[in-house]
C-alpha cells in the first residue's frame, strides 16, 4: 500500500544527462538549489548531432529506460535542448524533460524578490518559453470559425497563447524599463559624487555577500546555495585613510548563463560594468577555481562589448580594464593544504587573499582597493604658484599630510588619472606603508 503523506512530501525526482567529459556537478548544484532530487546521471562519450533528439535514437531509448528504471520524474540536460528535440524526448520518455537554462530561470523565479527582479525574471521566462510552447499541445486539433467557407480557419490554441505571450513580454518590458530608468536615476546621482565604486563579482556562492557583510557591517541575505542574491545591493565602506567609497553586491555568474537572463538582467548586471573597480571573488576552497574564473571573465566579455559607457575624457578614472582585482575568498578553507595554496598562488599570483568568517586579509584588502581607486600613496613637492595643480589634487586626490615651505607646498597624497600624470614630475618618494 502507498504511504501518501510519504509520496506527498517526497522530492520530484530528475534523471541528469551530461556532455561528454562534463563530471554534472554543477547541474547538480542547480538541481539541489532548486529543489529537487537527483536520481541518476549519466554522462554520455560521445554525442551526434542528430535532428530528433540531439543523439543517436539507440541512446535516446537508454536514457529513458535508466530515467524509468530510477523512478526519475524528470530529465535534465546539461545543454541547451531546442524546443524541437525537447517535444520529441518528452514523447520518447512520457515524462517533462527540459535543459540547464530551465532550471536556472526556475531558480531565479524562487529567489525575486523586489519589483525590478520579479520583472526582469518574468521576462526571460517568457522569452524561454515562448518558441517552446508546441512542446505543450502536441496535435491540438484547430478551432474552425463558422460553417465551412463563410470564414477562415480560427487560431489554434497555440496561436492563441504565442500572441498572448509575445503582448505579456511588451507589457513587462515596459513595466521593466519605467524600474530601469528609476535605477539609472539612481546611479546617475551616485556617479555625480566624489565617492568611488567598486562591485563584488564572481561565481555564484563565492562569498560575495558574506564579504559584502563582513567589510560593511551589512545585513545581505547570504545562503549556502546558488543564486542567493539576485538584487544588488550597495553600502559604504570606510577605508584605512578615511577615504570612503561605495561597495555593491551583484548576482552571481554561472557558465552558460542564459542570453534571456543577461538581457533581462541588464540593467544589474550594468552595475559590474560601470563600477570604477571590479572585485572578482573566487572561491578559494573551489576545486574548480580557474574554470570558474575564466567564466566570469568571458560573462564579463558578454555584458561589456566595450570597456566603459563612462565619459573617461573628462576624468581621472582609468578603464575598466585596468580596475580589476582578484580576491581568493574563503582563504580559511585551504590554508592547511599546502598542495592547494601553491597550486592557486601559480594561477593567482597577484591575488588577495581573504576570508570572510575571519576577517584574515582584510587590511591588505583595503590597502589594493585605495591603490587601485585612489592610487598610490606619495610625496611631492609642489611649487607654491601651481595653484592650478594643487586644486586638482584637493578635488580629486587625497591629501594625507600637507605641509607649506617658502616657496614650495610638501603634500602626501593618493592620485590618479590626469591629475598624476601632471603632479610626476613633483615627486619626491613613494610610500606605501599608510
Amino acid at each position: 500500500m502507498i504511504d501518501l503523506e510519504k509520496e506527498q512530501n517526497r522530492k520530484v525526482r530528475a534523471f541528469l544527462v551530461g556532455e561528454p567529459g562534463n563530471s554534472l556537478t554543477e547541474l547538480k548544484g542547480l538541481v539541489d538549489t532548486l529543489g529537487l532530487e537527483t536520481a541518476g546521471t549519466l554522462t554520455l562519450t560521445r554525442l551526434e548531432i542528430q535532428p530528433a533528439y540531439g543523439m543517436g535514437s539507440g541512446k535516446a531509448h537508454e536514457i529513458c529506460d535508466l530515467a524509468k528504471e530510477a523512478e526519475s520524474d524528470c530529465i535534465i540536460f546539461d545543454f541547451n535542448l531546442e524546443p524541437t528535440k525537447q517535444r520529441n524526448w518528452e514523447k520518447l520518455s512520457k515524462i517533462p524533460c527540459f535543459d540547464r537554462q530551465e532550471v536556472i530561470i526556475r531558480i531565479f523565479a524562487q529567489r525575486a524578490q523586489t519589483k525590478e527582479a520579479v520583472l526582469q525574471v518574468e521576462l526571460a521566462r517568457l522569452t524561454y518559453s515562448l518558441p517552446r510552447l508546441a512542446h505543450s499541445y502536441g496535435d491540438m486539433a484547430r478551432q474552425r470559425g463558422g460553417s465551412y467557407g463563410s470564414k477562415g480557419a480560427g487560431e489554434t490554441q497555440l496561436e492563441l497563447d504565442q500572441r498572448r505571450i509575445r503582448t505579456k513580454i511588451m507589457q513587462t518590458k515596459k513595466e521593466l524599463s519605467e524600474v530601469v530608468r528609476t535605477r539609472e536615476t539612481q546611479r546617475k546621482k551616485r556617479s555625480g559624487l566624489p565617492v568611488p565604486e567598486c562591485a563584488l563579482i564572481g561565481y555564484t556562492n563565492a562569498g560575495k555577500s558574506s564579504l559584502l557583510n563582513a567589510l560593511t557591517g551589512a545585513d545581505s541575505f547570504v545562503e549556502n546555495k546558488l543564486f542567493a542574491t539576485l538584487d544588488p545591493l550597495t553600502r559604504r565602506l570606510n577605508l584605512k585613510d578615511g577615504q570612503g567609497i561605495l561597495m555593491t553586491d551583484t548576482v552571481g555568474f554561472i557558465s552558460n548563463l542564459p542570453h534571456s537572463l543577461i538581457d533581462a538582467f541588464k540593467s544589474t548586471l550594468d552595475e559590474a560594468r560601470l563600477a570604477d573597480l571590479q572585485l572578482i571573488v573566487i572561491d578559494a576552497s573551489d576545486p574548480n577555481a580557474d574554470q570558474q574564473y575564466n567564466t566570469v571573465l568571458k560573462v564579463l566579455e558578454e555584458i561589456a562589448p566595450e570597456p566603459s559607457l563612462k565619459d573617461t575624457s573628462s576624468s581621472d578614472n582609468n578603464t575598466l580594464n585596468n580596475k580589476r582585482l582578484i580576491i581568493l575568498n574563503k582563504w580559511d578553507a585551504v590554508t592547511g593544504n599546502a598542495i592547494d595554496t601553491a597550486a592557486l598562488d601559480v594561477l593567482f599570483p597577484d591575488a588577495i587573499k581573504v576570508s570572510a568568517k575571519t576577517k584574515y586579509g582584510f587590511d591588505e584588502l583595503s590597502d589594493k582597493i585605495s591603490e587601485k581607486l585612489l592610487g598610490s600613496s606619495r610625496k611631492y613637492e609642489i611649487p607654491a604658484q601651481e595653484t592650478e595643480l594643487l586644486k586638482k589634487i584637493r578635488s580629486s586626490g587625497i591629501i594625507l599630510s600637507e605641509e607649506w615651505k617658502d616657496s614650495t607646498v610638501l603634500i602626501k597624497a593618493r592620485i590618479t588619472g590626469k591629475t598624476e600624470a601632471l603632479a610626476r614630475p613633483y615627486i619626491t618618494e613613494s610610500d606605501n606603508e599608510i
